[in-house]
């Protein structure tokens, strides 16, 4: 019998009463033993009588939900390249739409809509010293920067955190 398998079957003997909480919990560690945390609360969330599918909603994991939503904040300053201005218009969108929703995404859309405003008035300006070729290398520099820092911006909210993008202006 596979793990899954004797698991619903305990499951189904502490539903019906034949089992004690107690005597569900040692069978459980017996058949887990060095199961991950992730395995755990699946047997957890079955002995409480949760779906399986509870684990996949993002509703029941606001935290993922967040992590969800501002990796592809950050990310979406990449949709410029196919459609011009997207790159400024949608990452403002998805931090405005889910900002009331998911607080943790106000800190990471205030941290991008900085970073867009320091990337357009960095841009500018190297754009006016190119006419006296110091601009040059600045321009290929912001040119580089606006590519990189979204890509951290987006790892790092992988990871749960909130990265203020370097040399960005605080306007927010």
């Amino acid at each position: 019998m596979d793990m899954f398998a004797e698991l619903e079957r305990l499951t189904a003997l502490h539903r019906s009463g034949a089992i004690t909480t107690e005597e569900f919990v040692a069978a459980k560690e017996r058949l887990l033993p060095r199961a991950s945390p992730l395995d755990r609360s699946f047997a957890d969330d079955l002995a409480a009588g949760r779906s399986a599918d509870a684990q996949d909603d993002p509703s029941t994991a606001p935290e993922a939900l967040t992590r969800f939503w501002a990796i592809l904040l950050h990310l979406s300053q990449f949709a410029g390249y196919l459609i011009p201005l997207a790159g400024f218009v949608v990452p403002i969108v998805i931090w405005q739409v889910q900002k009331d929703r998911l607080p943790g995404i106000d800190r990471h859309g205030r941290a991008v809509a900085n970073w867009i405003i320091s990337w357009v008035l960095y841009g500018f300006l190297a754009v006016i010293l190119s006419f006296f070729l110091i601009g040059i290398p600045l321009t290929i520099l912001v040119g580089l920067l606006g590519i990189a820092w979204p890509i951290v911006g987006a790892i790092k909210a992988a990871d749960g955190k909130v990265w203020k993008y370097p040399v960005s202006i605080p306007f927010f």
